[in-house]
């Protein structure tokens, strides 16, 4: 609604050429600034359409004042930072607003009083504005100002060009026109020169110089040569064969011909020794097919959706029995924010059996989410596994072992009971754990690994091994990011008597359910670590957090005989619990096992592979207990290990994966790993030992395929790979079901297990393997030295 108001934008460069800036010469009280139009039409002309009054030059120029008005704008009322009032109208009524009828009355009142006392003030002289007629305009355009950037031209080149030799190619003439090549100048795109003009006057003077030249013309000329063979007569080449010069020829090179020719008839040159360096002898005949066969697969809809698998185990004496643990993938503060989430959905541990893939046949409850557990290889009915929440959880599923062993004779065609039937059509049966460690006394964060100790020793809490005389596992080792490894000890189950009252308290408090057995109740919400191993230095501020360990002593083989792996025959001949029958042995009495290895592997979060002792010593000056710190550490993975594995054929070959690569290490040689694999594409996720073979090893990858390697075919590269997901791989485990079924269990992120038959080739050793991949061992030993 104001015609005479025009919006503009103020950059700052205006601002100051004007004497207008924001906050400083004008401000939201003091909003008024009058402008010379001169001053204007020269910045018109200086800065042309980069000046922020262009787009009002006509209504500058047809301005009759001498003054512009300019209003600084802050509330941003026409929609710009500043105005431009085009009237002197407008500029009058802006710088002296209307006066109001109060105000008019005032003034009156004022002139009364001034007529009454007739008094005129003395007016002193005002000074007057100088008032511009133009010359200083022409003064300004006649001075002379240096307006044109210079331009700054960089001449380099490379110094190891310097004196570099020029190599010349040739080029048919034939494909020119006319034969004839220039160099014709053509426009270059890249650069744009603006032409500016400008006037310049200039006072020559000439120089005179006297020079002369002579010079030939040239020109370009098309030029030709026809050759012909020579021909030599009958009398020329009777002279040239009977020479003494060709006969002195052919002499001297007549070896050098004799020994060119039998060689090439003796090996081909253009072979390729390094395709065929690797090649077995096998492939020259055909070479044999490797691969692995989808068996069966399982997931639940109920406890494995939106779950990754952590952890596979396979019965150790039932045949097609495979338990696997599942957990969320959330991050810590996920967790912490989704604690009430988490409980409504049930943590469990899975059996499946190859006889019913749609049912699970037994399921374990948990307190939180496993991500590892192991069976015990002393008796496969006692289960121990490790929680998120830093915990160890011990079950007992003897009462449920006819069941899984059942699944088979269901499938065989053998009647079944109505019992059994009505069961399986049922939820399966969830068994409730025995045992857990208590709270302050587990680990503080997640059980990244754990391990049963082998039944012929037990450590004491000084880290010494002593025999066992019941052969029976009781000992546990746990790791976790925490910077902590703990060994559990499972003491006799015998208790002190307690008086009567002191039972019925106890009874009621700690009422545990009818169907959970009692075989570790003296241990539940009570268990504590036997050793504490800290990986924290405090004198060199170093920590290490282990989510991998590898003792060497944990070579075990669980116990089973010839019947119980049969295919036919899976009855086990009912035994009572080892458990219950434990009793203390008195620790004077065992003796001492010195070459028990106290020795381990440990993989960290950061990729570290770290290796210690965990045996402790007592110190001369305290006499208290101090562990041996000559541990030795190596930075071969950039992410967290994944897999830390003893090989199943050598005690001192250790596989760890992490990251883009993988290594075997050799105990006892500190130079570093004997090998080490380059980086790959994807990232490895899970890495097993073959159980067959001793220098076959299966590696998942993040891209859902398995890598198979076999260090004596290639060591530069997989032998072969097989896709077996969309997602990543996230768990391996072998198994043996008899000498000729062979098995390899594989879990991905989606909460789905392929069971996969391994091929012949992959699961029968060739002659002297074990001997050979010894040998390419201690080779690399040496070759490290």
């Amino acid at each position: 609604g104001h015609p005479e108001i025009f919006p503009l934008v103020f950059t700052t460069k205006t601002q100051e050429i004007f004497n207008c800036r924001v906050d400083e010469d004008v401000t939201e009280e003091n909003c008024f600034k009058l402008i010379k139009k001169e001053d204007i039409i020269q910045d018109l002309k200086t800065r042309a359409t980069i000046s922020d009054f262009h787009p009002v030059k006509k209504v500058v120029l047809e301005y009759p004042g001498e003054e512009l008005l300019v209003v600084f704008d802050a509330k941003f009322q026409y929609g710009q930072n500043f105005y431009f009032v085009a009237s002197e109208e407008a500029k009058e009524n802006l710088l002296k607003p209307p006066e109001t009828a109060e105000e008019k009355d005032d003034d009156k009142e004022e002139e009364n009083r001034e007529e009454t006392l007739e008094v005129h003030p003395y007016k002193p002289p005002v000074h007057k504005p100088w008032v511009s007629l133009g010359s200083e305009k022409e003064v300004e355009e006649e001075s002379v100002k240096d307006t044109v950037t210079k331009i700054k031209y960089m001449i380099s080149r490379v110094r190891r060009k310097f004196g570099a030799p020029i190599t010349f190619t040739d080029k048919n003439a034939s494909h020119v026109k006319d034969s004839y090549v220039e160099c014709t100048s053509y426009q270059d795109k890249t650069f744009s020169i603006k032409m500016l003009e400008k006037d310049v006057g200039i006072q020559m003077v000439p120089k005179a110089r006297e020079a002369s030249t002579q010079t030939k013309w040239t020109y370009p000329k098309n030029a030709a040569t026809q050759y012909f063979p020579r021909q030599l007569s009958n009398e020329e080449k009777e002279e040239s064969l009977s020479s003494e010069k060709l006969k002195e020829f052919l002499t001297s090179v007549h070896l050098r011909m004799e020994i060119a020719l039998q060689q090439n008839e003796i090996m081909n040159a253009f072979f390729d020794d390094w395709k065929a360096l690797a090649e077995d002898e096998s492939s020259s005949s055909g070479k044999p097919d490797v691969y692995l066969k989808a068996y069966q697969s399982f997931t639940d809809l109920r406890y494995l959706k939106d779950r990754t698998i952590s952890c596979i185990c396979w019965h150790p004496t039932i045949y097609g029995i495979i338990a696997v643990s599942a957990r969320v993938w959330l991050s810590y503060e996920e967790q912490v924010n989704l604690s009430d989430k988490s409980l409504l959905q049930q943590s469990v541990i899975l059996f499946w059996s190859f006889f019913d893939p749609i049912h699970p046949q037994l399921m374990l409850e948990c307190p939180e989410d496993i991500y590892c557990f192991q069976f015990s290889p002393s008796d496969p009915n006692i289960i121990a596994g490790g929680c998120i929440n830093g915990q160890v959880v011990l079950w007992d599923i003897s009462q449920h072992e006819e069941k899984l062993q059942n699944a088979k004779t269901v499938a065989d065609g053998i009647k079944p009971s109505l019992m059994q039937v009505q069961q399986s059509s049922t939820e399966p049966p969830l068994v409730r754990y025995c045992a857990v460690s208590s709270i302050q006394n587990s680990h503080e964060k997640t059980v990244t690994d754990i391990h049963w100790l082998p039944d012929y020793f037990e450590d004491n809490r000084m880290g010494a091994a002593f025999e066992n005389r019941a052969e029976i596992c009781v000992q546990l080792v746990t790791c976790s990011p925490d910077c902590s490894i703990l060994f559990w000890d499972i003491p006799a189950t015998k208790l002190p008597e307690q008086p009567s009252s002191e039972k019925v308290k106890v009874e009621e408090v700690f009422s545990m359910p009818p169907d959970v057995p009692d075989t570790f109740k003296h241990l539940d919400l009570c268990w504590k670590p036997l050793i504490k191993i800290n990986l924290r230095k405090s004198d060199t501020n170093t920590e290490y957090s282990p989510v991998r360990i590898s003792l060497k002593e944990l070579h075990y083989h669980y116990k089973t005989s010839e019947k119980v792996q049969s295919l036919n025959t899976l009855e086990v001949p009912a035994k009572d619990n080892p458990y219950t029958e434990m009793s203390t042995p008195s620790s004077k009495n065992l003796k001492v096992l010195e070459n028990i290895s106290t020795d381990f592997f440990v993989g960290t979060e950061d990729g570290e592979i770290v290796y210690s002792n965990w045996k402790m010593e007592i110190d001369s000056d305290s006499a208290k207990p101090v562990s041996q710190k000559h541990t030795e550490k190596y930075t071969i993975h950039t992410e967290t290990i994944n897999t830390l594995q003893r090989s199943p054929f050598f005690k001192d070959i250790v596989l760890s994966v992490g990251g883009r690569n993988f290594a075997i290490w050799k105990e006892g040689v500190t130079n570093g790993p004997i090998l080490q694999s380059s980086c790959s594409a994807g990232r490895y996720a899970a890495g097993q030992w073959s159980l067959t073979r001793p220098g076959v090893f299966f590696i998942g990858r993040d891209d859902g395929n398995i890598d198979i390697w076999d260090l004596l075919r290639k060591t530069h590269e997989p032998s072969h790979f097989q896709n077996i997901s969309e997602s990543m791989i996230t768990f391996i485990s072998p198994w043996i079901a008899s000498p000729k079924q062979h098995f390899l269990a594989v879990s991905d992120d989606l909460g789905v297990l392929h069971v996969l038959e391994i091929c012949q080739t992959l699961s029968h050793p060739s002659r002297n393997e074990h001997a050979n991949v010894l040998d390419y061992f201690e080779r690399e030993v040496k070759y490290l030295k």
